[in-house]
């Protein structure tokens, strides 16, 4: 089954939606006029229940099949907020909204499953019914974890959760999915080191923060090469060094270290954090300063079900006629939270020679929109499929 001819059909309307969607960015939860956008075009698609305000300003849309013999309910979800980050692309239909951007493509993956649900809305040969979501603040806002705490699944009985991102250097018409692990658990950290500042010329008289951490800078660098079993995967990088003062002739009296960790397995996680707490605390007292570490677990792994995978591999070989694997990466994405509640799947969709995601010149590519709706639809009605 190639991509549905009714797709090709649609394809210039639902570009038409995802050039809007681009034009209008929104961040973090302020998602305000497209989840508007969403709950209306869900409407006026015969949406069996269209409910906004989940997870804040998320929307859900209900679809029942023409038959319901097993009382099944899969979901699907799209993010919809953007960047805030200053677009340079040129294009015609470029960000209106001065500092934000869709630089990671949330506007295609909307469009996509508004595609997928106008065509589900038309044809509804399935049995049971399809819950779309349409989710804001997956940039760092955790959105997916304040719709499960909403109660989404509870409410609509969704029993299994599937998702779609899209990935700059594969082809167009291509997908690529693996099993278990895909996307890495996002921590943060912040490293305050306060010591005694005073004058450069006379350093003898001071804890210098500055010199605690470039050492601790250069010590954390050792935990993932030697605490961390070598056949795991781990990252650990300092992103910004701060110091209290910002003039030739004085030593500050604090810093302040920041930056992230990336693991997949929630014992080498432990480690890390254990060890970047004793690392601080030996350099610091070593120089007779004292040091805090913050450390925020932001999102868990994200892990495919074996199971589901395995289904969305099948679909999307029905689709194009075969799906890559996909590469492990250290990247996150809080679609880990929905996987945490309940059994789905993350899959990719080609979206050819492109700016990289979260790059200024970053678009979503439209040619992708008829595989990425097939493939939902299709989903569908080949795990529910019609009496």
């Amino acid at each position: 089954m190639p991509v549905k001819n009714r797709f090709a059909a649609l394809h210039a309307e639902i570009t038409g939606w995802r050039q809007d969607i681009h034009a209008h960015p929104e961040i973090l939860y302020e998602t305000h006029r497209t989840s508007a956008f969403v709950a209306e075009k869900l409407t006026e698609f015969g949406c069996d229940e269209v409910v906004a305000g989940i997870g804040r300003t998320g929307v859900v849309g209900l679809i029942k099949g023409k038959t319901d013999r097993l009382g099944k309910v899969v979901g699907l979800r799209a993010d919809m907020d953007a960047l805030p980050m200053q677009e340079q692309t040129g294009i015609a239909y470029a960000s209106k909204v001065d500092g934000a951007m869709h630089a990671c493509g949330h506007d295609g993956h909307t469009a996509m499953l508004l595609g997928a649900a106008k065509y589900l809305a038309e044809t509804r040969n399935f049995d049971g019914c399809v819950a779309v979501i349409f989710q804001p603040a997956e940039e760092g806002g955790n959105g997916a974890l304040a719709m499960v705490q909403d109660g989404m699944m509870e409410r609509w009985n969704i029993q299994e959760i599937y998702g779609m991102h899209n990935s700059p250097g594969l082809p167009v018409g291509t997908f690529a999915l693996r099993k278990g692990p895909l996307l890495a658990a996002v921590d943060f950290f912040t490293i305050e080191i306060v010591g005694r500042g005073g004058h450069a010329a006379q350093p003898q008289q001071t804890v210098d923060p500055t010199l605690m951490g470039t050492q601790l800078h250069l010590a954390l660098q050792s935990i993932v090469s030697r605490n961390v079993d070598p056949t795991e995967r781990a990252v650990l990088s300092v992103t910004s060094f701060q110091t209290g003062a910002d003039v030739y002739n004085v030593i500050p009296h604090t810093a302040t270290l920041k930056g992230t960790v990336r693991t997949f397995d929630p014992k080498v996680q432990d480690t890390i954090e254990a060890r970047m707490q004793a690392v601080a605390q030996g350099i610091a007292a070593t120089h007779g300063g004292e040091v805090r570490l913050d450390y925020q677990r932001i999102t868990p792994a994200t892990i495919n079900s074996d199971a589901q995978a395995g289904f969305a591999e099948e679909v999307a070989k029905a689709v194009v006629g075969g799906c890559e694997e996909a590469p492990l990466v250290m990247g996150g994405e809080d679609f880990s939270y929905m996987l945490q509640a309940r059994p789905g799947a993350f899959i990719m969709v080609g979206n050819g020679d492109s700016a990289a995601l979260h790059h200024p010149e970053y678009d979503f590519n439209d040619d992708a929109i008829p595989y990425g709706s097939s493939f939902l639809s299709e989903l569908i009605e080949r795990r529910m499929p019609a009496a």
